[in-house]
């Protein structure tokens, strides 16, 4: 992924986008489709929890999963009768080539008949078998260290770094994720994620909840 923003792309409404998500695919019928791929991909995001916690805590607006860059044509292949579309800076590139795809992080999988968003790919920066954090590239880490998995088998990121990645916002939807998940947390995870933070986002109120468990 590059610094600068690619020209052209769409601009869609908050209305829009929520229409155009509302069918989006579980964790399960994700799973299904990429079942063999090798690349080390995951559920991220608020899905990720709720994989994490055995149940579904609250409603999702879409899917998210993570692979790393190089992995992700192998993640596309699986689905010829779909596109993706890239997304960045508030803005969608239908169909999205090289270029664009070197420019952003984030891929839309579209149902071209229906015009339906189904799941969202993040292209991760990675360096062999280690993954990246974009949030500090100096946090690099394999991938056998920050993927779990549910008894029926869906890979899903640890908890510690999807509230790493939820603490930018902390939109209210992320501090209940937080409030929610915390005391399922054990200890050593607990000091990890607080480790993180320190790291990434010094003197993030979520801290001082970290420090009295």
């Amino acid at each position: 992924m590059t610094d600068a923003v690619p020209p052209g792309g769409a601009v869609l409404d908050a209305d829009e986008l929520d229409a155009r998500w509302a069918n989006a695919w579980r964790p399960e019928q994700v799973a299904e489709r990429l079942a063999g791929v090798s690349a080390p991909w995951c559920v991220v995001a608020g899905w990720a929890l709720d994989l994490f916690r055995g149940g579904r805590a609250r409603p999702h607006g879409d899917l998210e999963i993570a692979v790393p860059a190089a992995g992700f044509t192998e993640v596309r292949d699986r689905f010829p009768q779909h596109v993706f579309d890239a997304v960045g800076s508030g803005r969608v590139w239908a169909r999205a080539g090289a270029e664009v795809l070197a420019a952003t992080h984030q891929t839309w999988l579209r149902d071209p008949v229906s015009g339906q968003f189904l799941f969202d790919v993040f292209r991760e920066p990675h360096e062999g078998g280690r993954w990246i954090c974009r949030r500090d590239e100096s946090l690099r880490l394999p991938y056998d260290a920050i993927i779990e998995w549910t008894a029926d088998g869906i890979p899903y990121l640890v908890p510690e770094l999807v509230l790493l990645f939820k603490a930018k916002a902390s939109r209210p939807k992320d501090q209940a994720d937080f409030d929610g998940v915390l005391p399922l947390l054990s200890q050593a995870r607990r000091d990890v994620l607080s480790g993180w933070l320190t790291r990434v986002r010094p003197g993030h109120p979520w801290l001082a909840k970290l420090a009295r468990q």
